[in-house]
């Protein structure tokens, strides 16, 4: 197969280096290309805009198939251009490239299809423009509705700065698309597409603005990665009762019905739909289409695809996807990280020799794709654009595909070159989350390990007092929550938890829990529960010295004003159980250990009382049920809540697992050093060591966990578990 790219920017340089890594491809060639994708292939110097020149080209040369990469030559018809030469493109035609040249006709399919998008107004002038962003509030989105390059959007608190866009909009001509903010993070799907059947790709994360942050204004992007780890588990159930993951929910609600209505409208989309997405509280919601692959996205997304993608471009082209395409992917993950020129996105400086890129190239699991690049007569390496390179960084972890990218931009060097240092950071810090849609509820929030949800309008719970705590495998240490989940921890401590209830209810106390029917997508780590008015403390008994407790201790003698005798140590038993409340922090803050009277005059004196009788009451039932198990209970951490209806004090959260509870092994338990336990002590001491890397007070994200930490750590949870229990976890 002989292919022909058509553009000249890195999107086309990671097609090209993708198309060569496919046996059925005997000859790549682009038009115009660049500098880095002259090394790679033949170049031929055409405008990319001009139909009637490429589609003379492809005639010329004898090309099997052409792919039109950038939106300009799409919307200008070249696509139409080249079939009409009778040579298979792929590429929409021009009429169908109006989905991203128009996103007011954009917002018209949508509504047609019943795609799930913003809310939005078409606006050809100020009075409308101001009435708009009326209606929809702050934060304002207003969007160039023609094609900007990826840089026609300002999202803005300022409405003067909104109206500003709208009218060098409108004095250029054009016209704007005001639409209503969409919370959430942001997701890139490109979906294949022969005019009826449609394969997705691997979903991608990128980043428009151009300072750390997401700072500045919009670019055409400055990094991506993929896979998103963060999207895992998310779910949505819609009216035919089904529940789909993410990519389902796009193909289903999204892709689908978008290139349904293209066909029946006459103009049959051919080529790669991508889909700009965010993930919101209500669902996934379309912020754009485009009708090209993305970049950057693309680079770190076909660096991960390994089915070939000459016979699969081919196939979109010719009609032959297939109604049941799937495809493959290698291990691992990619990142990429534009480095840009001096002054981009405003006026690019242009001109400057670009040195180290056979240093970049020479690291493993680094590639250098070309976007802004050309030569001068003696052979320099020069930028010529904005956007200049993409380092593509791959590796068996999130963590290792950064490193790698960033490794090979510090060796690459020009004056004045720029790029942002924060790609897939919040993914490596565990800072996004996303609500995912289960079947009748209704997301409420998202704690550091946990998520709640309410009952939805209409279903079976609707109108009583109950939510759905669903536990996750994310895992938290010196306040972060980690990149890398503990697999089963959410199951673990979902069963633990109503294991203990069980106990507890048959000794006399009240919980919270009343049904464990729980969605399928959630099962065995979801329970719904009463929805309680809760006590704003935590309520900790303690049977041995240890921890925070012991800090307090050895500076005063007292925990929480407690007089304790001398000669203890870490891990002592006490003389008797003891209560040590300790304040209930926002999210992220920090609790802090309080006296009896600070507790009593922050809840009153009664209840305060009967919060320490019910904490040590529990405290010494459970003390004895785990040394029967041989395991000691040094401490625990348990929270109260009144019934909404009944004023009735009952126990709610989780209770006695390994989050909230110090376990030791009862057979090496010795006072004088810190014991073993069974929670997430590996975690904290490889963080902690000099083998991780982290500065624990630098402010730094902590990085991934290897392997064997987290096989550890859920060694240590399940191990909890079956000794406690005496059974093996659930599955």
């Amino acid at each position: 197969m002989k292919v022909l790219v058509v553009g000249p920017g890195g999107r086309e340089h990671a097609i090209v280096r993708a198309l060569l890594r496919d046996d059925a491809v005997d000859t790549v060639e682009a038009a115009p290309g660049n500098a880095g994708i002259a090394q790679d292939v033949a170049c031929h110097p055409v405008d990319a805009s001009d139909g009637e020149a490429v589609a003379q080209l492809v005639t010329d040369h004898g090309y099997d198939l052409v792919v039109v990469g950038p939106e300009a030559p799409l919307a200008a018809g070249v696509a139409a251009a080249v079939r009409d030469a009778g040579v298979p493109v792929f590429g929409p035609s021009g009429a169908a490239a109006q989905l991203e040249a128009s996103k007011a006709f954009a917002k018209e399919v949508m509504e047609a299809a019943g795609v799930p998008t913003a809310g939005a107004v078409h606006a050809t002038e100020l009075t409308a423009a101001e009435a708009a962003l009326d209606r929809f509030g702050a934060p304002h989105v207003v969007k160039d509705d023609g094609l900007a390059a990826g840089k026609g959007v300002v999202v803005t608190e300022d409405r003067e700065a909104a109206l500003a866009h709208a009218q060098a909009c409108f004095d250029a001509g054009g016209s704007v698309v005001i639409e209503e903010f969409l919370d959430g993070p942001e997701v890139s799907l490109f979906v294949l597409v022969d005019g009826e059947h449609l394969v997705p790709l691997s979903p991608a994360q990128d980043f428009k603005r151009i300072f750390d942050g997401d700072a500045g204004p919009n670019t055409g992007g400055m990094g991506a990665y993929t896979p998103l780890d963060w999207l895992t588990g998310y779910t949505e159930t819609h009216d035919d009762g089904v529940t789909r993951d993410f990519v389902a929910t796009v193909m289903d609600r999204v892709a689908r019905p978008t290139v349904a209505e293209m066909a029946r409208r006459g103009t049959p989309f051919v080529g790669v739909l991508y889909c700009g997405l965010a993930v919101t509280s209500r669902g996934v919601r379309v912020v754009e289409f485009n009708v090209r692959f993305g970049d950057p996205e693309t680079q770190a997304v076909l660096e991960r695809l390994a089915t070939p993608l000459g016979r699969l471009l081919l196939d979109c082209a010719t009609g032959t996807l297939g109604a049941d395409r799937t495809l493959d992917w290698r291990d691992g993950y990619a990142v990429d990280v534009v480095m840009a020129a001096e002054n981009y996105p405003d006026s690019p400086r242009k001109g400057d020799v670009i040195q180290g890129l056979d240093a970049a190239e020479d690291l493993d699991g680094v590639a250098v794709l070309h976007a802004g690049t050309g030569r001068d007569e003696d052979g320099n390496l020069l930028t010529a654009g904005g956007r200049v390179l993409a380092v593509v960084g791959t590796g068996s972890t999130l963590a290792e595909a950064v490193g790698r990218s960033y490794e090979g931009v510090s060796r690459i060097s020009w004056r004045g070159a720029q790029h942002r240092t924060d790609i897939a950071a919040k993914a490596l810090a565990g800072d996004i989350r996303v609500s995912s849609q289960l079947p009748g509820w209704v997301h409420v929030t998202s704690g550091k390990v946990r998520d709640l949800y309410r009952p939805a309008p209409g279903s079976a719970w609707d109108g009583q007092d109950v939510v759905l705590v669903v536990a996750s495998d994310r895992i938290s240490a010196y306040d972060h929550v980690l990149s890398t989940p503990i697999p089963d921890k959410g199951r673990v401590l979902t069963q633990l938890s109503l294991w203990w209830f069980e106990q507890l209810r048959e000794a006399g106390t009240a919980t919270h829990v009343v049904s464990t029917e729980v969605p399928e997508a959630v099962a065995g780590r979801a329970m719904i529960c009463r929805d309680l008015e809760m006590v704003e403390a935590e309520c900790i008994a303690r049977g041995y010295l240890t921890g925070s407790g012991l800090a307090e201790y050895r500076e005063s003698g007292t925990v929480t004003g407690i007089p304790l005798p001398e000669g203890l140590t870490d891990g002592s038993r006490l003389p008797e159980p003891i209560f040590t409340p300790s304040s209930k922090a926002e999210q992220g803050g920090h609790d802090v250990n309080i006296s009896f009277a600070e507790l009593a005059a922050s809840v009153g004196e009664d209840l305060a009382e009967q919060l320490r009788e019910a904490t040590l009451r529990i405290y010494r039932l459970a003390e004895q049920t785990c040394r029967e198990a041989g395991v000691v209970l040094a401490d625990t951490k348990l929270e109260f809540g009144r019934d909404r209806a009944t004023g009735e004090l009952v126990l709610g959260d989780e209770v006695l697992t390994p989050d909230s509870s110090r376990f030791w092994p009862a057979e090496s338990w010795e006072p004088g050093s810190a014991q073993p336990s069974f929670d997430k002590q590996y975690v904290r001491d490889w963080l902690a060591s000099s083998r991780s890397g982290w500065d624990r007070d630098s402010g730094v994200a902590p990085p991934a966990l290897p392997a064997d930490v987290v096989a550890a750590t859920r060694e240590r949870y399940l191990d909890a578990y079956r000794r406690l229990t005496g059974e093996e976890l659930p599955q």
